[in-house]
């Protein structure tokens, strides 16, 4: 595992700016760029590359979050960073787009990474009919994909909670919304979470707390629940990703509730961050990076090999228990 002197040194900035900015510190002011300076270092220490033969291909590369939108939530940015090394090791001309801008046509396929709405499927289809999806899959018929299981994510949450005797268990999640602006879609995570426990009749409404997926948004959503619930908190928290995480934990420390003697956490995705925090995070791994390489093998295997059948991969995960 890399240090936090390794991060700062690559980075070129002091081990305590590192520190705070994996934390994410609020009281700390910094550049833009040197957060994402440290958070890509980060990222890039903890990446390992794999190699195939080399062939030359143009493919856009559509992002629904901007590079400033990940520093919410560096998930995206671990599969972005696939995607770019898996396209620089396969010699792929990759083009970058973030959504609103206009796709040149004279592209391979697309790599089309986030939530996309009807007619933006269809827009992009229009374009190429060569289009792998990561993170979302809306025509299995259609497109390629590259999933996260979240059922069984939240299983594994879940049964570890029970096996470890927690009765009352509370979900810290959020909405996601197309750009457009259209209705909110409700996260998988939180409906694997409900049917988990109404199977079990443990379901407890007063313990849900959705809003977005940003570390501020953890903070804000465990202090009301503290302050709502007060001697009835959950033992047990299950955070919809580790931003989420990081920012509950920051209000539970802030009201003195001992983690994880009173309170135990477990978020979701193990960023390079979860690792670095204190008390360190426990979480369940998803391999974000090796979900971009998927995807640009896909989209490759899809033109070279002119697949019509559309696959749909589920990479596995991993729960990693640390001091939460």
């Amino acid at each position: 595992m890399a240090t936090i002197k390794d991060i700062a040194d690559k980075a070129g900035v002091s081990a305590a700016t590192v520190s705070r900015v994996l934390n994410y510190d609020q009281s700390l002011s910094v550049a833009a760029d040197t957060k994402k300076k440290i958070f890509e270092v980060a990222e890039e220490l903890s990446y390992k590359r794999r190699h195939r033969k080399p062939i030359s291909r143009k493919i856009a590369f559509l992002h629904w979050v901007t590079e400033a939108e990940e520093l919410d939530d560096i998930y995206y940015m671990g599969i972005r960073y696939g995607i770019e090394r898996r396209a620089e090791a396969l010699d792929v001309e990759l083009v970058k787009y973030v959504e609103g801008e206009t796709i040149d046509t004279n592209i391979d396929g697309i790599i089309a990474v986030g939530r996309f709405s009807e007619k933006q499927v269809r827009q992009l289809k229009a374009i190429s009919p060569q289009i792998v999806f990561v993170d979302s899959n809306p025509n299995e018929a259609a497109f390629d994909a590259v999933l996260v299981d979240f059922e069984r994510v939240t299983q594994l949450v879940m049964n570890h909670f029970i096996a470890k005797g927690h009765t009352s268990i509370g979900f810290i999640g959020g909405y996601e919304t197309f750009k457009e602006k259209i209705a909110p879609i409700q996260d998988m995570r939180e409906k694997h979470y409900r049917n988990y426990l109404q199977e079990r009749n443990m379901l407890d409404e007063r313990f849900i707390f959705l809003d977005s997926f940003a570390v501020n948004d953890g903070y804000e959503l465990m202090k009301q629940a503290i302050h709502d619930l007060g001697e009835e908190l959950p033992t047990a928290f299950y955070m919809a990703n580790d931003p989420l995480a990081i920012g509950g934990l920051r209000a539970l420390h802030e009201e003195g509730i001992p983690v994880p003697g009173r309170v135990s956490v477990i978020g979701v995705n193990d960023i390079s961050v979860s690792k670095y925090v204190y008390p360190s995070l426990s979480t369940v791994k998803i391999y974000t990076e090796l979900m971009g390489e998927t995807a640009v093998d896909l989209i490759l295997e899809r033109i070279d090999d002119k697949r019509e059948v559309p696959k749909k991969v589920y990479l596995s995960n991993k729960l990693i228990i640390r001091q939460t």
